[in-house]
């Protein structure tokens, strides 16, 4: 008698989880349901049960017109990138699924965009009978129903338009006054299944999630899709006998299972990091929490003018704060603290849940090596609107005059805003970095002084974006101005827009700053100050003693 039938026979005895293949569960996908997946990246979504459900559409048609619901990006998601197969698309972020993020760019798939932490805080508000959650975040950006309330595209604008024609609501409901202040209501269609991917189930459905690099919305989003009256899917590894796990391992209870999934697995455990290259498995039990394992020393940033970026932003950090860098050019920014012997005097956190420890890079942004706590992401969210991050370094992709950001379409590029707009509303202090052109730029420095060999054919600094994801307005009147870090110079956001505070060695503020932007920024009386000239030397060395003189204050 094989696996899958003892199993059903056991599940007879008592009510519990059924296990059954991938094959088993693409066919309780029906046409037009609603499918909210777990997702960071590789982590937490069942691959299996994506590509079986991919397989029965192409053999078969259906289902098709799904709405694929997820918060964070997931690597993935491919898959699901078929005309017919998705009706709707709802998440914070597709730059990793790019041929969903096609389809919604050729408005071939209407597509929203929410914040992350938003949607993982709905997910918990759906869970609990609520029809979605209440908050601040996103207000004044393109999320706002006052503006495109998400839609990226024509065809989720004319969605919405049919919703209201219809006297039905849309998922994003600007709120005038709630108790004498004004918010967002995020909500998402009824759910009909919950996906996602733990490690162990027992014979219970029971699932833990120790093989796993990161504590995702598992839970959460079980909840929801049983509140809704859907069912729950989970792939697995292994299997436990019944009762046998750790009770304060498990992360989705047997209460909240339908079905499970036992994956075959090819791939290096954790399966997902599939650029493992030579490392063993011990070394990916590092990222896993399982154990602690020796980090490779962390590279030196050769010197050049991003390095000179990155040395003019953790000149803004002060010791003991809780540091977000974000990914891109402000991962660079631990290489930098470790290199000024300043490293252990912060802690590192990713958006992720994790705490400490090394942030992994690329494909692992938000896994950290040897982390001191891997909270549930949802919660992370919950500290970061809340209580708020001290410092956050994101990249600089765009900015229109008063300072806002623009992370989410570049260039007719969906991408996606992700936790941003969470952690940028709420971080004490922010800064956006990055060159201050793009495509083509070529400098050098040579004798402390910047020299611009080819200028970048794009600007940075626009006059309006096509849409904002970081409203600098907001934060200045919340007492929260920004800086803006580039190569050449530094601006300030102000109630007045952005102001031109510093200047880099051997720059001509007209011809190398002004006449690459789409508008004119303030311009402090005296003019700027020069940028520290000793961050454009090669040694330097000086971090430490900039940082002395802020506790001695």
């Amino acid at each position: 008698m094989g696996a899958i039938a003892i199993w059903r026979r056991i599940e007879r005895k008592k009510k519990m989880a059924k296990f059954i293949t991938e094959a088993e569960a693409a066919e309780l996908f029906f046409d037009g349901c609603c499918v909210v997946g777990v997702s960071f990246g590789s982590e937490g979504w069942p691959e299996l049960i994506g590509q079986a459900v991919e397989k029965r559409f192409l053999e078969t048609g259906h289902p098709c017109n799904m709405t694929n619901v997820h918060a964070a990006g997931f690597r993935a998601g491919n898959c699901w990138a078929h005309e017919g197969l998705l009706a709707l698309d709802i998440s914070s972020h597709e730059s990793t699924t790019p041929k969903i993020a096609k389809l919604i760019e050729d408005d071939k798939l209407p597509g929203w965009y929410m914040p992350l932490g938003s949607m993982l805080q709905m997910y918990t508000e759906i869970g609990r009978g609520m029809p979605g959650v209440l908050t601040k975040t996103g207000l004044g950006t393109f999320m706002d129903a006052r503006f495109d309330g998400g839609a990226l595209n024509a065809s989720a604008k004319a969605y919405d338009e049919a919703q209201k024609a219809k006297g039905e609501k849309c998922f994003v409901e600007y709120v005038p006054d709630f108790m004498g202040e004004e918010y967002l209501f995020y909500r998402i269609p009824k759910i009909d299944f919950g996906i996602m991917r733990g490690t162990t189930a027992d014979e219970n459905g029971n699932i833990t999630c120790e093989n796993e690099c990161l504590n995702l919305e598992l839970s959460a989003v079980a909840r929801a899709a049983k509140a809704c009256g859907g069912k729950v899917i989970v792939e697995v590894e292994r299997v436990a006998a019944g009762g046998s796990l750790n009770p304060k391992l498990v992360k989705v209870g047997r209460n909240l299972v339908d079905y499970v999934v036992v994956g075959d697995y090819k791939e290096p455990i954790p399966r997902a990091l599939t650029n493992s290259g030579d490392r063993d498995a011990n070394f990916w039990m590092g990222l896993t929490g399982q154990m602690r394992v020796p980090v490779d020393a962390i590279e030196v940033m050769p010197f050049d003018p991003k390095k000179v970026i990155i040395r003019r932003t953790v000149m803004e950090i002060e010791r003991g704060q809780m540091c977000n860098f974000g990914i891109g050019l402000p991962t660079f920014c631990g290489g930098v603290l470790a290199e000024e012997g300043e490293m252990d005097n912060i802690t590192m956190i990713s958006e992720s849940g994790s705490v400490g420890g090394v942030p992994g890079g690329g494909p692992l942004f938000g896994c950290h090596f040897n982390n001191e706590c891997s909270t549930d992401q949802k919660d992370h969210f919950d500290w970061f609107d809340g209580t708020g991050l001290d410092f956050g370094v994101f990249g600089l992709s765009e900015a229109q005059e008063d300072g806002s950001i623009n992370v989410s379409k570049l260039n007719g590029v969906t991408l996606g805003v992700g936790g941003f707009t969470n952690i940028t509303a709420g971080a004490k202090k922010a800064c956006f970095i990055g060159t201050f052109t793009a495509k083509g730029l070529k400098e050098h420095i040579e004798d402390g002084k910047l020299v611009i060999d080819q200028e970048g054919k794009l600007q940075k600094f626009v006059k309006k974006s096509e849409q904002i994801a970081y409203d600098a307005p907001l934060a200045v009147r919340n007492g929260k101005p920004a800086l803006y870090i580039t190569e050449r110079c530094v601006f300030e956001s102000c109630a007045e827009g952005l102001k031109l505070i510093e200047v880099a060695p051997g720059i001509d503020v007209e011809k190398d700053i002004l006449a690459h932007m789409g508008f004119t920024p303030i311009i402090p009386e005296g003019g700027p100050k020069l940028m520290p000239a000793e961050i454009f030397q090669e040694e330097w060395g000086g971090l430490s003693a900039i940082l002395d003189a802020k506790e001695a204050k």
